[in-house]
């Protein structure tokens, strides 16, 4: 596969890609045993990575860095001018994946989620998806996993042994997650869908199709969950717009950090 185009959203590295061509990569880096990690990044990814230089650099080592978000989407057709480019959301990956792994021949792990939601998750999945193979779940805490927890999941993953884990945290928590445990955990790629685990498996209803198209299921998302993404949409989302139009009009720079040698570039 040629390499995948990246483009400047205020100082993160995003590639340009849809779809098909996500799907592509991963399944080749999973043949290769390439490990990497994959992050589904929007609005609120790029946002979190204007006050954090540790967690833009997360973002700019990652394998894949998507474009979930339709203004993502809009930003690379005007930067690089390609039609084919088009929204690359965590949901839709994850369904895209497990089409095309009904073989057996990948092995999924589902890390994150509230108390049931992963398993309830391995259920619907293995139904929509026959002979579809889900080698485990694992559901942490809600604070930072310490010492006895870390060694219990390097052992349930070395058992299970996963060629993909899906970690649904939410950002910026699952990319931190992913960052810090790919080089210890026997698996060869790591995928941040954040709430990916409670659409599919039914806790949380998705937008409807042409809401997800039109740049709007952030507002549909704020109506459902007001008190939760208040400060995500209605801060961020004109923090953004404020310095994109910075970055177009060429009246301030944002500069991409070196993209330096990480274990997701490394074969095992």
């Amino acid at each position: 596969m040629s390499e995948i185009q990246r483009f400047n959203v205020l100082g993160v590295s995003v590639c340009a890609m849809n779809l098909s061509i996500a799907t592509q990569a991963i399944l080749e880096a999973v043949r290769d045993r390439r490990k990497g990690y994959v992050c589904v990044t929007g609005v609120h990814g790029v946002t979190e990575a204007q006050e954090d230089g540790s967690f833009r650099q997360i973002l700019n080592h990652a394998f894949l860095n998507t474009t979930d978000g339709m203004p993502l989407v809009w930003l690379g057709k005007h930067q690089i001018g390609g039609s084919w480019i088009e929204r690359v959301y965590g949901p839709d990956l994850m369904l895209e994946l497990f089409e095309a792994t009904r073989d057996g021949s990948v092995r999924h792990y589902f890390y994150g989620g509230a108390p049931g939601v992963a398993d309830e998750l391995k259920g619907k999945l293995e139904a929509r998806f026959p002979g579809v193979n889900i080698c485990g779940t694992y559901c942490p805490p809600f604070r930072p996993l310490n010492a006895d927890e870390e060694a219990e999941l390097e052992m349930k993953v070395r058992e299970a042994k996963p060629d993909l884990i899906w970690v649904g945290l939410s950002t910026p928590k699952q990319e931190r997650f992913m960052a810090e445990y790919l080089p210890t955990l026997d698996t060869t790629v790591m995928l941040g869908v954040g709430a990916a685990f409670d659409f599919h498996s039914g806790r949380v209803r998705q937008a409807p199709r042409w809401i997800q198209r039109s740049g709007f299921e952030w507002l549909y998302r704020l109506c459902s969950q007001p008190r939760r993404l208040a400060r995500r949409y209605l801060i961020n989302n004109p923090l953004f717009l404020g310095r994109i139009a910075l970055q177009l009009s060429g009246l301030r720079k944002y500069p991409l950090d070196r993209r330096s040698e990480t274990p997701n570039s490394q074969s095992h």
